[in-house]
């Protein structure tokens, strides 16, 4: 008897097939994978491109319009204090079941390496056919189409990511980073930027890391706006993640931010610390330049398209760079960012403004 392809089956074949992203990760990994969903949609305009995020990272596909549905989970990690953890476990299997309900034609594990957990996720959805990388030793029963991934491999992350839609067809060099800002929050942001001046360039200071040899000390950050501000006509916008850096779960940055400010009397600085992932992408949007550690706010500017200063520790800058922007990258080679001197920090801005030459100021 002849097997009746199913609706889905023949919208694939059609060219418009149902895809779901799966991307559990960090803010940077999440926007290191959307040239991946802007050759999917490139490559399939009538189908069906969702994403299956986590609700710390989901605000990078805000506003997207590659993407036809974000679904995002709460990880156990990230649930409130009046939150249970039974609570966020029953919210996943309803979306689990949500999901099931969409009769996804694939799903694709956008992960470098075997994700074992996020192939997890995709045998719960349902997903007809299971896209991701595979490497030796490893179970990867349920994942029918699997790549080879190699460990040495010194591509960006983005190109790692990108090399999946091998399997699909889609090859050529991966485009721009692209992540779109809530115009609302940026128009709150420039009527606080015009209450400390007007009209010259703004360049956005970011002083929160994750990892402690990522993080340069609020001293050296002050010292080095000073002398920016003394060589040129700038604003600065102080961007940070708020809260205290003896909370467990958010550990925030305010008081690195005081130092700062404390330390930059006189200098046309706005202090915005950024409660949620949309106000930090809307500050950076407004911003002329970025300084900033390698980190998720590093990546929000390079989808931005903003030149960047960036200070890496011990990551790997083959792989975590700025992509497809003008920067200048610094990296001691302690990779340890206590050792960064602001004088090597202030070279390196003089060196992205000779590239990138500051905007002209307008009345």
């Amino acid at each position: 008897m002849k097997r009746v392809p199913t609706a889905s089956a023949a919208a694939a074949r059609e060219g418009r097939p149902r895809v779901l992203v799966i991307r559990r990760d960090n803010i940077g990994d999440l926007v290191c994978t959307t040239p991946l969903i802007s050759a999917l949609r490139k490559r399939y305009p009538g189908g069906h491109i969702a994403a299956l995020v986590n609700t710390y990272n989901e605000a990078v596909l805000a506003r997207n319009p590659d993407v036809d549905a974000v679904h995002a989970y709460e990880k156990g990690k990230h649930r409130g204090a009046a939150r249970s953890i039974v609570s966020v476990y029953s919210d996943r299997l309803r979306l689990i079941m949500t999901l099931r309900k969409e009769r996804f034609d694939y799903a694709i594990l956008a992960t470098p390496g075997f994700a074992p957990r996020s192939l997890r996720l995709a045998r719960l959805v349902g997903a007809r056919h299971v896209l991701g990388y595979t490497e030796p030793g490893k179970d990867h029963s349920g994942l029918d189409i699997a790549l080879p991934y190699d460990r040495e491999a010194r591509a960006h992350e983005v190109e790692q990511v990108f090399g999946l839609l091998r399997a699909l067809g889609i090859k050529g060099p991966p485009p721009s980073a692209r992540v779109f800002p809530d115009p609302g929050e940026g128009r709150d942001i420039e009527q606080a930027l015009s209450r400390v001046g007007y009209g010259t360039p703004v360049v956005g200071v970011h002083i929160s890391a994750r990892r402690e040899n990522q993080r340069w000390a609020a001293e050296s950050f002050a010292a080095l706006i000073r002398a920016m501000a003394k060589r040129h006509d700038l604003r600065f916008l102080l961007l940070w993640a708020p809260g205290e850096t003896d909370n467990p779960k958010h550990p925030g940055d305010d008081g690195r931010a005081r130092v700062v400010v404390g330390a930059c009397d006189g200098v046309p600085i706005l202090p915005w610390p950024t409660e949620a992932l949309s106000r930090l992408i809307a500050a950076l949007a407004l911003c002329d330049y970025v300084v900033c550690a390698n980190g998720g706010a590093m990546h929000l500017a390079a989808a931005l398209g903003k030149p960047i200063l960036c200070f890496f520790g011990d990551s790997p800058p083959e792989r975590w760079r700025p992509w497809n922007t003008p920067h200048e990258l610094l990296q001691p080679l302690s990779r340890d960012l206590k050792d960064l001197s602001v004088e090597q920090a202030i070279a390196g801005f003089e060196r992205l403004l000779r590239a990138c030459p500051l905007p002209q100021p307008f009345s």
